[in-house]
């Protein structure tokens, strides 16, 4: 059976994948943060660092690999520092140390050193944000909105209104192009913000708990619209929540912050499987596994047996029902070329639905 590596804060991911690389990221709020870097670096306590000497951590020796063209999910409870973390892509906030590297036409580019000028076009021509509030200027129309970006940019006006058209259709706002925010919905309201942003075309969306302040059932649909957006659009997106459901749904990978620092980072399985401490353990404790694990994970290496072929990257809940259906024990495992892998059993799906249970060992 498959064995799935947690990674840990250090950069795994091939290079040439890797959109944004986080590299040794401090931030340190005070007045002079620079003078108490070396004793953080060094081991200081966020609480003597606060107490003693007045300054708050934001941020310790962060390092993460974000795929390209991928959802880069980064999750904390509230103070975890990831909204900071995500600030600091497009350097809305200046770091203490480190680097954010983004790939830029084909190059590597330290978004840190910019010169003023060189910030303000990558802002302008690289990077979109999505905010929680929406933050739509409401004496704009939905149409004023989605094309803002394009007319700071100085696009003529008849191509920026054709392309934020594009997208007020695209995100399911035809017919609602000339009305105000106050004329819509939450749900309505953020499908603007994310119309403008995708009208920049951006190579890299961020998002900050963009979907957090909507109703569960808008929610679930904005985070469908996005999944569905990002099969046409393949952008590196940047993806902040404090919901771990929401985290797996969408999250090619996943790094979970506490107090500033990475806890834990891998693919949703491979968090929820290994939860890399208790704090991690309970996140995951209550996910349902069966929409989290692949196929892939529980296949048995051997010759192909007498029954259906899976899909690797099915979810295990999802091949349970398929052999319910069909009254069988095991199907053989396939990956997306159709090359035989292996096989998986019902026996070993109900046993990785159901999490360990740990009170014994307690």
């Amino acid at each position: 059976m498959a064995d799935p590596t947690v990674n840990s804060n250090t950069a795994a991911t091939n290079p040439a994948s890797t959109g944004i690389s986080i590299r040794n990221l401090y931030k340190i709020f005070g007045p002079t943060p620079e003078k108490l870097l070396e004793a953080v670096q060094g081991g200081m306590s966020k609480e003597e660092l606060r107490d003693v000497h007045g300054h708050v951590l934001g941020l310790r020796d962060i390092n993460i690999d974000m795929p390209a063209g991928g959802i880069q999910v980064v999750m904390g409870l509230s103070g975890s520092g990831k909204s900071t973390l995500i600030r600091h892509i497009n350097r809305l906030i200046d770091p203490t140390a480190g680097e954010v590297l983004v790939d830029v036409a084909g190059q590597q580019q330290d978004v840190v050193r910019m010169s003023n000028q060189e910030l303000l076009r990558f802002r302008r021509e690289q990077t979109a944000m999505v905010f929680q509030k929406f933050a739509l200027f409401p004496h704009f129309t939905v149409l004023e909105n989605a094309e803002y970006g394009l007319q700071v940019q100085g696009i003529a006006q008849k191509k920026r209104r054709e392309r934020s058209m594009q997208w007020i259709e695209r995100v399911g706002l035809k017919g609602y192009e000339d009305n105000y925010p106050n004329q819509l919905s939450g749900g309505m309201q953020q499908r603007v913000g994310l119309a403008r942003a995708l009208s920049n075309d951006a190579p890299i969306l961020l998002m900050d708990e963009a979907f957090s302040a909507l109703d569960p059932l808008i929610r679930s649909d904005m985070q469908s619209v996005l999944l569905d957006l990002q099969q046409e659009i393949g952008k590196t997106i940047v993806f902040i929540t404090h919901d771990l459901d929401e985290a797996l749904r969408l999250g090619d990978r996943i790094a979970i912050l506490r107090d500033g620092e990475v806890v834990q980072q891998g693919t949703g399985q491979q968090i929820v499987l290994k939860p890399a401490d208790d704090y991690i353990e309970s996140f995951v404790r209550d996910v349902n596994r069966g929409r989290v694990i692949r196929c892939r994970t529980l296949l048995n290496e051997g010759a192909p047996i007498q029954g259906p072929v899976l899909d690797a990257g099915l979810v295990i809940e999802e091949a349970a029902r398929l052999l319910s259906c069909e009254g069988l024990e095991a199907a053989n495992v396939a990956n997306s070329k159709g090359k035989h892998l292996g096989t998986i059993s019902m026996c070993d799906i109900i046993a990785a639905m159901v999490p360990p249970d740990t009170t014994e060992q307690s």
